[in-house]
């Protein structure tokens, strides 16, 4: 919206033309999201304790350390916050805006379903696992095809690799197809399984949409594309806008999530907020570029599948309790402690991440 108000208004007032700069929205939409989850909060708090009272929110296999009651859903604020600022300052006529839209909506379908029929009880742990992943499979296999379709060059279904600018795999329509799906749908869960501590998964998603938003400004230049020998996505800059606006949108949600929180994130935010990530790399084929930004959800994700192998081949289980985080717990660490060291490996593993753009 505003990026047409300065379009038709610039021969008038000349300041506007400074909204039409990427950089300049990109920052409006970050500070719009915040701005709306700092407005908007306490009313949306107060109503969803009020509707989820006598809900559970917290997993009676989880340590509860006094959370009972607290109420779930947050991320219902953080996908409005973001999908309003995104309408306010993204281009329009951008396909890929478009696009991740209908992503994060579409894995927000999901999240609300799956918390909506868990609080209620109407399906005892909410939307079965394995339907889950279909709906979710089936929402990025639709993404990825759209992104094939809009970009219609050969990069679109080709892969690279960080620190190896020579190698280049073609995987063909279904293959780059099924191979986005994994990565949407991976990171979609990997961030699922991260949201389990008072402020945990906040600032690692505002570091990782950062970098993402870094990442897409210079994928959408020809400059700096050819300079760093990285695929150009011509309109990936626009994603930089919607990337600044998720990490609005986090921050803004870390504002009421900060310990002791007074109300989580729930499936309703972790799942669309780990789907945008993981398709925001697919269109600026950075995907495994993000396995190293975004390497604490990784790390999770891990030792989760860790446990549940070791325990079934052995009948062991390597950490005392997965994800990552409930080990440390476990172990005595104090939540804080985990939290803060958590984030400091995740922006040391951004910075690892950036610097693989020169280090090719």
């Amino acid at each position: 919206m505003i990026f047409l108000l300065a379009d038709l208004l610039e021969h008038y007032i000349r300041a506007l033309n400074v909204l039409q700069y990427l950089t300049v929205r990109a920052g409006g939409a970050m500070l719009t999201a915040f701005f709306i989850w700092l407005c908007a909060g306490p009313w949306f708090i107060a109503s969803m304790r009020a509707w989820q009272k006598g809900g559970v929110t917290v997993k009676d296999i989880l340590p509860h350390h006094g959370k009972a009651g607290t109420p779930s859903m947050g991320g219902v604020l953080v996908v409005g916050a973001l999908v309003a600022s995104t309408l306010l300052w993204a281009n329009p006529f951008n396909g890929y805006v478009w696009l991740l839209l209908f992503l994060v909506l579409g894995f927000f379908g999901i999240g609300l379903a799956d918390d909506y029929l868990n609080l209620t009880r109407r399906w005892r742990r909410g939307l079965p696992g394995r339907l889950r992943l279909l709906l979710g499979a089936l929402i990025a296999g639709a993404f990825v095809l759209g992104f094939i379709q809009i970009n219609a060059t050969a990069v679109a279904t080709e892969i690279y690799f960080p620190f190896l600018k020579w190698l280049v795999v073609g995987m063909g329509v279904a293959g780059f197809v099924l191979f986005g799906v994994l990565v949407i749908v991976g990171t979609a869960n990997a961030v699922n399984l991260t949201d389990g501590l008072d402020g945990l998964v906040s600032i690692p998603t505002v570091i990782v949409a950062i970098t993402l938003a870094i990442l897409a400004y210079i994928i959408g230049r020809v400059d700096f594309t050819a300079y760093l020998h990285l695929p150009h996505i011509a309109g990936a800059g626009e994603i930089a806008v919607m990337a600044s606006a998720l990490a609005g949108a986090m921050l803004g949600f870390l504002w009421f999530n900060a310990p002791p929180a007074r109300i989580f994130l729930g499936d309703t935010g972790s799942l669309p907020v780990g789907a945008m990530l993981g398709g925001i790399a697919v269109l600026i084929k950075q995907e495994f570029a993000l396995l190293i930004i975004g390497g604490l959800f990784v790390l999770e994700t891990v030792s989760v599948i860790l446990q549940v192998l070791s325990f079934k081949l052995t009948g062991k289980r390597i950490f005392k309790m997965a994800p990552l985080h409930h080990h440390f717990e476990q172990q005595g660490w104090p939540e804080s402690t985990i939290v803060v060291r958590f984030w400091i490996i995740s922006l040391v593993l951004a910075l690892i991440g950036l610097a693989t753009l020169k280090l090719r």
